[in-house]
């Protein structure tokens, strides 16, 4: 096939992906945008979030679980994570089918319930379902964006054949804008779609894969063990076995909270999760990182006799990970800019920002050739 005979291939194909998937791209980067600065605005828009710190020890997860089930009665209580000396506790309950999470607040010295709310509701989580759904039924919503994602993956192999220049003065425009007085905006459209385009490629290919780890269980499998992965993927309760001949240990939450405690003085959060059914473990698990969720360490112990249970999936502890496992436990912190703090964040917002006019900038310049032919 000829130079021109291929790059014209790639443009059709470049053209055709880029309308079939244009608007999901742009709205899948829109809200991811908007959700970028979810955390600091609930903080400062949400006092419940807070506490005064006192020189008193925490209740104990057994005491701020009774005070939740109160609240919620008949719900399933999934996990109560105590958040720092001036932050509340969570009592967090989630179930699937019947769907429904909520996180009770409850001040971790006094006990006094401070707010319950619906995690399923609220602004964000219209946001984050557009990011994940497009506000379609889950099943549904998420084959179509991660569809979208992976075609955006091509978008951007052919689009970087498509920006590479043919020769040395063609380079001058592809690197940065050289407009002149009474250049037509239709130039201007085409150099910025190509000039953002290259430059917002790299970052784009993270967000592009990052998220197709969510998206296909196959895609992520396959990337795992592409870069040397050899655990399971699939969370999976080590369990516990009931002995009756052995007496049952008594407190077991508190005293896992109590060991966590101490085996993670610094900790900045530290969840205890009670044993839904006879035969589940404790599963306890400390962030050693405010902001992130990478440097989480996951303990499970036998609920009746606190025996420490090993898993084999990539949720154990930090020690055990390999890059491979601590590459895919950084996923939701590289894909939100967050495994770099508040600039990362920063920048990912405006890398997203430039990402969502992309389909629109595009479509233009097929908008305006059509017309042109006409």
């Amino acid at each position: 096939m000829k130079k021109n005979s291929f790059k014209k291939a790639v443009r059709t194909i470049h053209l055709w992906l880029g309308l079939t998937s244009g608007i999901i791209v742009f709205i899948v980067a829109i809200t991811g945008c908007i959700y970028a600065f979810q955390e600091e605005i609930q903080n400062l828009t949400q006092p419940y979030r807070f506490v005064e710190k006192q020189d008193v020890p925490f209740l104990p997860p057994s005491q701020l679980q009774q005070i939740a089930k109160k609240e919620l009665p008949g719900n399933s209580l999934h996990a109560i994570k105590y958040n720092g000396p001036d932050k509340s506790a969570e009592a967090i309950f989630y179930h699937y089918q019947p769907d429904y999470y909520y996180s009770v607040y409850i001040n971790p010295y006094t006990g006094k319930v401070l707010e319950t709310v619906d995690l399923y509701s609220g602004f964000f989580r219209f946001i984050l379902d557009g990011h994940f759904y497009l506000w379609l039924p889950h099943e549904v919503g998420q084959t179509i964006v991660a569809s979208a994602t992976l075609i955006f993956l091509i978008m951007l192999i052919t689009g970087l054949i498509l920006w590479f220049p043919k020769n040395r003065k063609a380079a001058k425009q592809r690197f940065w804008f050289k407009w002149k007085k009474g250049m037509k905006w239709k130039r201007k459209n085409y150099d910025y779609h190509n000039i953002t385009g290259f430059y917002v490629m790299s970052i784009a290919l993270i967000f592009a894969v990052t998220g197709l780890v969510w998206g296909f269980q196959w895609f992520a499998f396959c990337y795992y063990t592409t870069i040397g992965g050899e655990k399971s993927l699939v969370y999976e309760d080590p369990g516990s076995v009931k002995n009756s001949t052995v007496k049952a240990i008594e407190n077991p939450l508190d005293r896992t909270f109590t060991f966590m405690q101490q085996e993670y003085p610094m900790a900045k959060s530290i969840e205890v999760h009670p044993p839904e059914t006879d035969s589940a473990s404790i599963a306890a698990n400390a962030n050693l990182d405010e902001g992130t969720y990478w440097k989480t360490e996951y303990r499970y112990f036998d609920q009746y006799t606190l025996k420490e249970k090993e898993v084999s999936h990539i949720y154990g502890k930090l020690k055990d990970a390999s890059t491979a496992d601590t590459l895919m436990r950084m996923n939701y912190d590289i894909h939100t800019g967050v495994v770099l703090g508040l600039p990362g964040k920063i920048f990912a917002f405006l890398i997203s920002l430039l990402i969502s006019s992309l389909p629109i900038t595009g479509f233009l310049i097929w908008y305006g050739r059509k017309n042109k032919l006409k």
